[in-house]
């Protein structure tokens, strides 16, 4: 559900900004708005599942969810369309990783990457059906029943819940840490508002400047209060563990090219393409394909190389085919553009489960609540930064040319600018030892 709304609306937005009367290169505030919702609330998850327990949270994460779809279907301006998204996020930021929470604590070692690769199958489901249904309904109906396919799943999914998850939790030995809360939460909101204002003319300059400063300050003293506090909210001793470091630190850089794409690639079809909002998303979908046929592959995968290979080599191919996307015309035969798009999102898949598991393959058990929440936060700002990256990309280049609407050229900068800090991630990867995860992979035990 929380995957088939992003990329429904990131398929629509052309047709919302001319029914708001609104310039489409700003439309990416309703992305963003939403994932900076998830980055400001996530790290509150792990403590809230543990203390009023997994499945209770999940429930009530989903109906939030359904209800902030309804008013997105119901907003009349972009203002309201921000608002509801924010509200939607508050839901989305419980439903992911309380879900993945109940993964970490039920799963065997040796049987988390396999659990991981199918717990994101149905996940993916939404990318691959998002941008088809987006763009026939934009086309044949209102932009607003987009929102109105939440409803049954999210109906569907509180019975599921009840039936079927198990109440998992930990015991919670310190109270919550309201104080971090707050501070991290101005300090990630105010950063991301600065970053996707300045230099765009929707604030004054000052406006945009003064958040950053905010957001840095807050920052800073959060930092600060985690290294003095018991049980930080966002606890950064976790970095201590080589494995969650490559995993936050170069899963942020690959995701920041990758989270460009449900923003970029249905803009340019429709306008740089000339293609209709239903063109663009059976397009679009390949990407997504490729990515729901990866996941039976990586178990075997990382067991033939390892982590360290795997995300080494792998980093490689994602972002040149991330890169060819800027060479894409529209002369282009439609097979070339669906193989590049398919195969793509095959290997950024299997980065992503690569990076998925990792992460957790050294956290001891009590610390997997937090480790949950911080990763999921890194995961939500990396994808949040991506959406600005892109639209700041677009707005330079068009300010350097002097139009009001980007061209292929544009878009074609923006695609090589987010492949190029995809590909820094390799680096990052360097990091890991040969034999990182092996508990996870069994690459040592073919050896």
């Amino acid at each position: 559900m929380q995957n088939l709304d992003s990329t429904v609306i990131a398929t629509a937005l052309p047709t919302i900004a001319r029914a708001f009367g609104a310039e489409p290169v700003h439309m990416n505030v309703a992305l963003t708005a939403y994932m900076l919702s998830l980055a400001v609330f996530i790290p509150a998850s792990g403590w809230v599942a543990d203390r009023f327990g997994a499945k209770h949270v999940f429930r009530v994460a989903i109906v939030i969810f359904t209800i902030g779809s309804v008013l997105c279907g119901q907003s009349d301006s972009l203002g309201e369309l921000v608002a509801a998204r924010v509200f939607q996020g508050m839901g989305g930021a419980m439903m992911v990783p309380v879900g993945r929470l109940v993964l970490l604590r039920t799963v065997p070692k040796h049987e988390l990457v396999a659990a991981m690769a199918w717990l994101s199958t149905p996940a993916l489901l939404g990318p691959v059906l998002g941008p088809p249904i987006g763009g026939f309904i934009v086309d044949y109906f209102s932009w607003r029943t987009i929102f109105a396919i939440n409803i049954p799943i999210g109906i569907l999914g509180v019975v599921l819940v009840t039936l079927f998850v198990d109440d998992v939790r930990e015991p919670v030995g310190n109270p919550f840490d309201w104080r971090g809360f707050l501070l991290s939460g101005t300090a990630l909101a105010s950063l991301m508002l600065g970053l996707e204002t300045v230099g765009r003319d929707i604030f004054a300059a000052w406006v945009s400047w003064t958040a950053m400063g905010v957001g840095f300050a807050a920052g800073l003293l959060y930092g600060w209060h985690a290294r003095r506090h018991a049980a930080p909210l966002i606890d950064f001793t976790l970095l201590r563990y080589r494995t969650f470091l490559v995993a936050a630190a170069g899963g942020t850089l690959f995701r920041i090219g990758i989270g460009a794409i449900p923003f970029l690639l249905p803009m340019m079809l429709q306008m740089a393409f000339g293609k209709s909002a239903a063109e663009s998303g059976l397009i679009t979908f390949a990407s997504s394909l490729g990515a729901l046929a990866m996941k039976p592959a990586a178990t075997g995968a990382l067991r033939w190389l390892g982590f360290r290979d795997t995300l080494l080599v792998n980093c490689v191919v994602s972002s040149v085919l991330l890169g060819m996307v800027a060479f894409f015309q529209p002369a282009w035969p439609m097979a070339l553009i669906y193989v590049i798009l398919l195969v793509g999102g095959f290997f950024r898949s299997l980065q992503f489960t690569a990076y998925n598991a990792l992460a957790y393959a050294d956290i001891p058990r009590p610390r997997m609540g937090f480790a949950t929440g911080f990763y999921a936060t890194v995961q939500q700002v990396s994808m949040t930064l991506g959406v600005s990256v892109a639209a700041a990309s677009l707005t330079v280049t068009m300010a350097v040319a002097g139009v009001q609407e980007p061209r292929l050229s544009d878009f074609a900068t923006a695609f090589l600018v987010v492949a190029s800090l995809s590909l820094c991630s390799l680096s990052v990867s360097l990091l890991l030892p040969r034999d990182a995860g092996q508990d996870l992979s069994g690459h040592s035990r073919r050896g």
